[in-house]
């Protein structure tokens, strides 16, 4: 399934979410974006993808350039910040349940971390998200209930996942 190109992808919120935090630089974002960094531990990217991504926030108008900054081992590095759009969407995003269970593992996750490293409350999101998973186990259950075969089978696995889900976020928040 190709996402709709007013979307942005997981990684794409992970990078602007990280220059929404304040001014900062490429390198710093390919670091905590590393496989064992900071934000790498739920989701990695690779250095030239981060400088890509970072060129297409801008292009969207969801980041500028901030100034630069001395660097010891090169040129002066370039620093991003996030424009008033781009804060406004990672707010945004932050408050948003993920609506697909496969989803829950990583994009969750980010916006649990980044609330986190804002220390922000987490609730409105948990109960929003636990109000989605819900739902969406109570219908995977009616399908169980009324298919056979492998219609079945997957049917039971997502309900699962929705219900080992639930378990989790109410584990948070209590």
């Amino acid at each position: 399934m190709r996402r709709r190109p007013e979307r942005l992808t997981t990684g794409e919120w992970a990078v602007l979410s990280l220059v929404d935090e304040g001014p900062t630089h490429g390198f710093a974002v390919a670091r905590a974006m590393a496989p064992g960094g900071e934000v790498g531990r739920v989701w990695a990217m690779r250095r030239p993808l981060v400088y890509r991504t970072l060129e297409q926030l801008e292009a969207r108008g969801l980041t500028r350039v901030a100034g630069t900054e001395p660097s010891e081992s090169g040129p002066p590095r370039t620093l991003v910040e996030a424009t008033p759009e781009g804060e406004e969407q990672v707010a945004e995003w932050l408050r948003e349940p993920v609506e697909h269970l496969r989803d829950a593992r990583s994009e969750l996750m980010l916006k649990l971390l980044f609330l986190d490293r804002r220390a922000a409350d987490p609730s409105p999101l948990l109960a929003a998200q636990r109000e989605w998973l819900v739902a969406r186990e109570e219908e995977l259950r009616a399908v169980v209930d009324a298919s056979q075969g492998f219609t079945r089978t997957l049917a039971l696995w997502r309900a699962e996942n929705a219900t080992a889900a639930i378990r989790f976020v109410d584990a948070l928040v209590r």
